[in-house]
């Protein structure tokens, strides 16, 4: 049997994502199962509650490793708590970590299966600047490594985008009121807001900007927006509301609607709301097995060896591997009511 580390947030303001990562965590685990698991093992998840402090989380997985319950890690949760555990786990594990992040992860035996800046956010903001004439940018984020490093990328990006970064307001985790962040959008003359803000920050975010009227003049792009965020932010609040990612419920390609076929068969219509978030923990759990069937074993040296000329197919569609990170394509969407409708295809991943 090999038992994972399947760290994913249950509670904080990353928790509304719990039962969607835990759901699809579930589904691979069963089809990688059926397939006959990996190298012949059973696949078990073991739970980590990635919503609590870095630090405790780390302490947890690390545990788990020493004692050798775990012989490997993977799961969605953010950047500040990758950052304590990629260090506990160098070497020992491999580790495969599913979301879009900042990117410049290069610890020995961790791999990416998420979107970064340079293939998420520059290219959604060329496309804003071509499409719709948005050209200068108020930056709102929370106040920790994913939000800050992806603002000092825009800020590169923007000249060649033609675009201008007016300000840039970072917040706790945790947040509530936006009063004062508001005030700050409004006196930047910002023809955007790019949002880095986290689950029910993001969603307090929302409904606040909407009913502050700035809707009507500004509008708001994200790199993580999904479908529960849209539900909990409403569509009354979600008028010019963009966001770019890997993958969509509503993404219209073969993959994707088998996937949501299965999803929807296994876990019924009231199933936890199916997006990208969740579909990257399917992802990072698909491609954990896709490393150890081509290293021919668990060694985290020989998955990196062996792992640059990897590719598969999953709901994503065709993936491959660049060094430790996985190459996808990435999307633009829009709200519309609450859904998502994809406009364009930012970048190719093949």
């Amino acid at each position: 049997m090999l038992e994972v580390a399947f760290v994913v947030p249950l509670h904080g303001p990353a928790g509304m994502f719990g039962p969607s990562c835990e759901a699809c965590g579930r589904l691979a685990e069963e089809e990688i199962n059926a397939a006959g698991g990996v190298l012949g093992r059973e696949l078990r998840l073991r739970v980590v509650d990635g919503g609590a402090a870095p630090g405790e989380v780390a302490a947890k997985v690390a545990g788990l490793i020493s004692d050798e319950s775990v012989g490997a890690v993977a799961g969605w949760h953010i950047s500040a708590v990758r950052q304590r555990i990629a260090p506990l786990v160098a070497g020992r594990v491999p580790y495969v970590y599913s979301p879009l992040y900042e990117g410049g992860e290069t610890t020995p035996g961790v791999f990416l299966a998420g979107e970064t800046p340079g293939r998420q956010v520059l290219p959604g903001l060329r496309w804003m600047a071509a499409e719709l004439g948005i050209r200068s940018w108020c930056i709102v984020g929370d106040d920790y490594v994913w939000p800050r490093v992806s603002a000092a990328a825009a800020r590169r990006y923007a000249p060649s985008c033609g675009a201008l970064i007016a300000d840039e307001v970072f917040v706790e985790l945790g947040t509530q009121n936006f009063d004062a962040v508001l005030r700050r959008v409004a006196r930047s003359g910002a023809d955007g807001v790019l949002m880095f803000l986290v689950g029910s920050d993001a969603v307090q975010f929302n409904r606040a900007f909407a009913a502050a009227g700035l809707d009507a003049t500004c509008v708001r792009f994200s790199p993580l927006m999904e479908e529960n965020m849209l539900l909990a932010t409403g569509a009354a609040n979600a008028v010019g509301l963009y966001a770019s990612a890997g993958y969509f419920e509503s993404l219209p390609t073969t993959d994707s609607l088998d996937f949501s076929a299965r999803y929807v068969r296994r876990f019924g219509v009231d199933a936890p709301a199916l997006n990208s978030l969740g579909e990257s923990c399917y992802e990072g759990l698909l491609l954990l097995a896709q490393l150890a069937e081509r290293a021919g074993g668990m060694d985290p040296a020989r998955m990196t060896a062996s792992a640059e000329a990897l590719a598969y197919s999953g709901p994503r569609g065709d993936v491959r591997m660049r060094g430790n990170h996985l190459l996808q394509n990435v999307y633009l969407a829009h709200a519309d009511g609450l859904e998502f409708e994809v406009l364009a295809e930012l970048t190719a991943g093949v």
